[in-house]
């Protein structure tokens, strides 16, 4: 089993875009990828990737670079990309729904099983493959099919108290795309992913851009 090395926060983020796009560059038959190669595609210095590579257990060849498939190989294993994770969606909105029949998700290892809402009116409704559950059957639900990852596409108000339905079910981690703040163990993983909150800081961006004497 691949021992899974401990990595600085600030290079995970980037490892999952090299993965991306060697993947990308591997369904184009590419064999070999250079350092500058991912520099240039993703608007970084070569001495940032290479630093970054450092961290996988995984060497170049001088002149050739990496070859794909081994470092595709390498980076889905410490990402956890290898393999299958079971998933369920918490919210029937416009959101959760999207998110469900998202054919991304799957082809990067995620599968979405189950919806789940507390509106009697959205239970049995269809979201593609799936049909929307109540919140009732989520604790068997998760048990049964062995989820691993649940995505709370709800208001922030009812947030905390689904992430403590999902951990007390057994989830072992949560992405949150709420605005609240979630309390979990350590022993659950929590990612927030906060689009309000992303384009806010775009807003902020261009207006630098637009007042670039701005103090």
């Amino acid at each position: 089993m691949m021992q899974i090395p401990t990595l600085p926060p600030a290079v995970v983020p980037r490892l999952t875009k090299y993965l991306a796009l060697i993947q990308q560059l591997s369904s184009e038959g590419v064999q070999w990828v250079s350092s500058q190669d991912l520099a240039d595609a993703l608007g970084l210095t070569s001495s940032t990737v290479r630093q970054d590579l450092s961290h996988v257990d995984y060497s170049g060849i001088s002149k050739r670079g990496y070859e794909t498939t081994g470092l595709e190989k390498v980076l889905a294993g410490i990402l956890g990309a290898d393999r299958e994770w079971k998933t369920v969606v918490i919210g029937a909105g416009n959101l959760g729904m999207a998110l469900a029949r998202h054919e991304e998700f799957l082809r990067h290892g995620f599968t979405m099983c189950g919806v789940f809402d507390s509106d009697e009116k959205k239970i049995g409704r269809k979201v593609g493959r799936l049909t929307v559950r109540g919140m009732r059957d989520l604790p068997a639900f998760v048990g049964s099919e062995m989820v691993q990852v649940g995505v709370l596409a709800v208001p922030a108000s009812a947030a905390q108290s689904c992430a403590d339905l999902l951990i007390a079910s057994g989830i072992k981690g949560l992405l949150n795309l709420s605005l609240a703040h979630l309390i979990a163990p350590r022993t659950v993983a929590v990612m927030d992913s906060r689009m309000i909150a992303s384009l806010i800081e775009l807003t902020h961006a261009i207006t630098l851009r637009q007042n670039p004497s701005s103090p």
